[in-house]
């Protein structure tokens, strides 16, 4: 592709003179696992989410397991998580023991209805599982004011959304405890697999740090099942470099996804909206077309490289084909899942290229019948 989706190289380069020193002093020193680095990452990415407790893990998914077996989450219980999602949301729910119930999104912002949260509760209900989907909080406000109401616990998704803010607060420092990953395409994206839990709550951040290590604190001594889930002293030392420059680069994303806005604004699609009182990092930037298949190999034909997140809802995924939904299903989900397209947005990304793609998405986008399609 001439311009791809993600493009990982060029900010390589831009940081090998302070990346390079960093994982040097990683391999002189010898320490691996949990090593300085990692002590080091969890206290500023902590301090960067305004949060109490960071508690470094393997991978995103681990994440999201080991925050909802630490707040209590475990067999018997439901928790109500996004329809739409990437299924490492139902993996999480799955793998903790628990019952994921899918719960339908509004077509504006991509994220949780409250209003099918709501109806998604049942005695069985132990927590919500709210996705920052593309870059944008879901609506903290009336999801923490459900979970209060029903006495839940919320466990915030935040694998996509590294510094978005929801008024002043930032994801992941909303909830019980909030979840990262840290995979190379992420706003903050490591040399491979990573991830993170943020919390206030010091039990909760205590039960992350013995479940990541075998369910131990001193060697030999197991107090709990834990997991082999750490994250890599040598990610973490990459990881500390790029967290510096991660304000910059969401503000790069912000500019770049105005100027789409601005390219796009009379093209025949439907483009993604800003929540007011949010501050979105546009971890993807994702049109809507209801020809999308076809568009997308238009757009691959010129060298653009589009992508689709996500093709196929969970509820239609073979792990969880038939898993219960709210009432009323998830129209919205399905309907999304056909029509939705992300355009190449990353901060290296120049002016130039924006309007390359836009000029393409014009170009190929034409569609004579009415767009807005209900939702």
């Amino acid at each position: 592709m001439r311009i791809p989706l993600v493009e990982l190289a060029g900010q390589y380069q831009m940081l090998r003179d302070e990346i390079l020193p960093a994982m040097d002093g990683v391999m002189t020193q010898a320490q691996f696992i949990l090593g300085e680095d990692v002590t080091r990452f969890e206290e500023e990415f902590a301090a960067f989410c305004g949060a109490r407790h960071c508690v470094g893990v393997a991978s995103g998914l681990d994440a999201l397991v080991l925050a909802l077996r630490a707040v209590g989450v475990g067999p018997g219980d439901e928790v109500i998580t996004a329809a739409n999602t990437f299924i490492a949301s139902a993996l999480a729910i799955t793998h903790a023991g628990a019952t994921p119930v899918l719960a339908d999104v509004r077509a504006d912002d991509f994220n949780l209805d409250p209003a099918a949260v709501e109806r998604a509760i049942t005695p069985r209900t132990k927590a919500i599982l709210p996705v920052h989907l593309y870059g944008q909080p879901a609506r903290m406000g009336e999801i923490m004011d459900i979970a209060r109401r029903h006495g839940l616990k919320v466990v915030e998704d935040a694998c996509q959304a590294h510094g978005a803010r929801y008024g002043a607060a930032r994801a992941g420092a909303m909830g019980d405890a909030g979840c990262f990953s840290f995979y190379p395409g992420k706003n903050l994206g490591g040399y491979g697999d990573g991830g993170a839990v943020v919390t206030h709550d010091p039990v909760v951040a205590e039960r992350l740090r013995l479940d990541r290590n075998y369910g131990s604190r001193v060697k030999y001594i197991h107090e709990s099942d834990g997991y082999n889930s750490r994250l890599d002293t040598i990610q973490a030392a990459v990881l500390r470099v790029k967290l510096r420059r991660l304000e910059g680069w969401n503000a790069r994303r912000r500019e770049l996804a105005a100027l789409y806005r601005e390219l796009l604004a009379d093209a025949d699609v439907l483009l993604p909206a800003e929540m007011p009182g949010m501050e979105h990092v546009w971890h993807l930037f994702v049109i809507r077309h209801p020809e999308r298949d076809r568009l997308v190999a238009d757009l691959h034909a010129r060298g653009i490289g589009a992508g689709v997140h996500y093709p196929i809802p969970i509820h239609e995924q073979a792990p969880y084909a038939g898993v219960r939904t709210v009432p009323d299903g998830a129209p919205v989900s399905t309907m999304l899942a056909r029509q939705i397209l992300s355009l190449p947005l990353y901060p290296e990304m120049t002016e130039a290229q924006v309007a390359e793609v836009a000029d393409a998405v014009r170009a190929c986008a034409a569609w004579t019948p009415d767009l807005a399609v209900a939702a």
